[in-house]
């Protein structure tokens, strides 16, 4: 049986990850590089090994280095998280091989899921419905044009071994075809390794969703329901939501069950995630099979009540899961809003640097898995999520408003955040009337930019003023003392009268 866990990973999901650890009465074994030697989940874990300098080669991808702490702190399992080494098939063997547990799907699944190509000719022989396309790599000019004029402009172009939004081209006409296609190719090449192509046709005004499934080595599977993800940008995801507005009974019930038939035919266990298309028909279509913990887990967590990471764990110890398809109900409504450092009124640009005040939300309905504290550097290595923040709520209204009341109380300052921006996706007509779709970010940037009256670009303002106000109290108790009279007006105070941040 397991009793001690190396999470193979850093910030927010290392944490999250040691938590349900500590729960069960499990040790945790953080690694970090260099960098990172001050972030909280080495102050977390109970034992924490450096892999090596900043860069993630040299230090979070370092298999051998992570293979040889593991045997050192003696951990009986390795818990991948997110992104890193989580889905790489080599990283799981060589666990394997180690006799270390590996938490997560067998080399197999992550094999075929993780080649595109594979994957679409793996559905399509078990019947579930995908994207008109190919189903091999398309490496001839001339024969992307023939299959392009075939399948029917638009179409995307998308890498083989692709993730992220990388190798992905949208065209829209035969004239950027080529030049599309090899950048494409290029971009895959860099990112993967592997500059294998195929093309898809491409849905307008698609929904993305996906389904939640768990499944354990003595051959039951079950869903855990689906998760609204159109809210993106440049394919990557922002805001999610449970249950989807888009969603009927009749659709989810299929769905599921195509998600459990795309688990079921590469032998699939533990967590993992099947993601489709769907178009304003209600037509589905698989689009790829997530062998991992997803970033959103926790909507589906919270409206379910049960725990993913503690239900790998168990599966990975072997145990059957201990609920089963009938036992599952979506309890209420859930939202995700993904908090990053970064400037969206410069591009969206990272946004490194030392986090000098933070005042994350409280109250009922509201978690927050995040990784930074006031003091810390956050660095400019990695991604630049820092946290996710996820209200619950009986009904999707209720869950909206609360989570406008906590992005109003996220409170960080030394940085450039994403708090702006997603609070005006709260304030979106099209978000909250359900009306969206993956161009929901572009068709609405416009109002997403527009920050009239949004306090979080005042934080250190405030903060200032505040230091004010303490300033003026002792200032007045000091005249109090002494009969001098202090000034009536203050700059201060018609400054925070102009921008609405406090009214005096």
């Amino acid at each position: 049986m397991i009793k001690k866990v190396l999470v193979a990973n850093r910030g927010e999901i290392a944490v999250r990850v040691m938590r349900s650890c500590r729960e069960m009465g499990l040790k945790s074994v953080a690694i970090y590089s260099e960098v990172d030697r001050k972030a909280m989940h080495v102050r977390y874990a109970d034992e924490a090994y450096c892999v090596g300098p900043a860069t993630s080669a040299e230090s979070y991808l370092n298999i051998e280095k992570i293979l040889k702490v593991a045997k050192e702190s003696k951990a009986d399992a390795i818990h991948p998280g997110y992104g890193f080494l989580s889905e790489n098939a080599l990283f799981a063997k060589k666990v394997a091989e180690a006799g270390i547990i590996f938490i997560g799907p067998s080399i197999n699944a992550i094999n075929t899921m993780g080649d595109k190509l594979t994957a679409r000719q793996l559905m399509i022989e078990s019947g579930v419905p995908v994207v008109p396309g190919t189903k091999e790599n398309i490496d001839d000019e001339d024969k992307l044009r023939y299959i392009a004029s075939e399948i029917g402009y638009p179409i995307m172009l998308k890498a083989s071994a692709g993730g992220g939004g990388k190798g992905m081209r949208l065209v829209r006409a035969e004239k950027d075809l080529v030049n599309s296609y090899n950048m494409a190719k290029s971009e895959a090449r860099s990112a993967f390794g592997d500059d294998a192509v195929y093309i898809e046709k491409y849905i307008e005004s698609p929904h993305h969703i996906e389904f939640q499934i768990m499944a354990d080595t003595h051959g039951n599977y079950v869903h855990l329901f689906e998760r609204e993800c159109s809210v993106q940008r440049r394919h990557q995801k922002v805001v999610e939501e449970t249950p989807s507005p888009l969603m009927t009974p009749e659709l989810r019930e299929r769905m599921g069950e195509q998600a459990i038939a795309a688990a079921k035919s590469v032998d699939y266990v533990g967590a993992g995630t099947v993601e489709f298309l769907v178009d304003n028909d209600l037509n589905f279509y698989f689009l790829e099979m997530n062998t991992r913990l997803q970033v959103e887990h926790p909507i589906t967590e919270r409206v379910t009540g049960i725990d993913l990471v503690k239900t790998q764990i168990n599966v990975a110890n072997g145990l059957p899961l201990s609920f089963k398809q009938e036992d599952l109900r979506q309890n209420g409504h859930a939202i995700e809003c993904r908090i990053y450092a970064e400037d969206h009124t410069n591009n969206f640009m990272p946004c490194p640097g030392v986090v000098k005040n933070i005042s994350e939300p409280l109250g009922l309905g509201i978690r927050t898995d995040g990784y930074v504290y006031e003091g810390y550097e956050i660095p400019y290595h990695y991604d630049p999520m820092i946290s996710k923040l996820i209200s619950w709520a009986p009904t999707r209204h209720e869950a909206i408003e609360r989570m406008k009341r906590a992005l109003y109380e996220y409170k960080i300052t030394g940085i450039k955040t994403s708090i702006p921006f997603v609070s005006r996706i709260m304030q979106a007509d099209d978000f909250v009337e359900g009306n969206y779709d993956t161009h929901f970010i572009e068709n609405n940037m416009d109002f997403l930019m527009d920050e009239e009256g949004d306090c979080n670009d005042y934080c250190e303002d405030i903060a200032l003023f505040i230091a004010y106000l303490d300033y003026t109290e002792k200032l007045q108790k000091a005249a109090d003392k002494t009969n001098v009279a202090t000034p009536n007006q203050s700059a201060w105070k018609e400054y925070a009268r102009r921008k609405n941040i406090l009214r005096l």
